[in-house]
């Protein structure tokens, strides 16, 4: 294993252990229950959105270190962020889980930050639905809130990281 491999499994494995964001929000605008029925990996999220901003995102579930350090990443990345780059970043999670391991263009990487650690489960389409867990979970609460996500035109135009767009807190 080479050391770029050693470090995303790192990371995956950091984030498995330490689940950034875990604990479902207080007063939260939709929940949303997924099950991977492949494996038995679950997840509950809650989102409160205000002003086209997700300002709180939580989470709980069980599973496997895959889903789990996916679900604690995706937190990071989209906890305080507008709906226009939680869509952005979406698009790119979604198009790097079905890339089938051939790869997909380094701004989405840079876009995607620790996400891209995941990059390698892309080969394995039984672990891919682990790692999309959490963004199912995502979408399926927001549209349970009647908020639909904007159309991302040309993502590799726009900023080159989620932090540019992000509340301060």
């Amino acid at each position: 294993m080479n050391e770029l491999d050693q470090l995303y499994q790192q990371v995956i494995l950091d984030h498995s252990r330490e689940r950034h964001g875990e604990g479902l929000p207080a007063d939260p605008s939709a929940l949303s229950h997924q099950v991977n029925p492949t494996c038995g990996d679950e997840v509950d999220l809650g989102l409160r959105v205000e002003d086209g901003r997700l300002v709180s995102v939580g989470w709980k579930g069980e599973g496997c270190s895959i889903s789990q350090a996916s679900i604690s990443i995706m937190h990071d990345l989209i906890d305080g962020a507008d709906l226009t780059t939680v869509a952005r970043l979406s698009q790119g999670f979604d198009e790097l889980m079905h890339s089938r391991g051939r790869g997909v263009d380094g701004a989405i990487l840079d876009d995607l930050e620790d996400a891209a650690a995941l990059e390698g489960v892309s080969k394995y389409p039984n672990r891919v639905k682990c790692a999309l867990l959490g963004w199912m979970a995502l979408k399926d609460a927001l549209a349970q809130a009647g908020i639909a996500l904007p159309a991302v035109e040309d993502r590799l135009a726009a900023p080159s990281g989620p932090c540019e767009e992000r509340a301060p807190r």
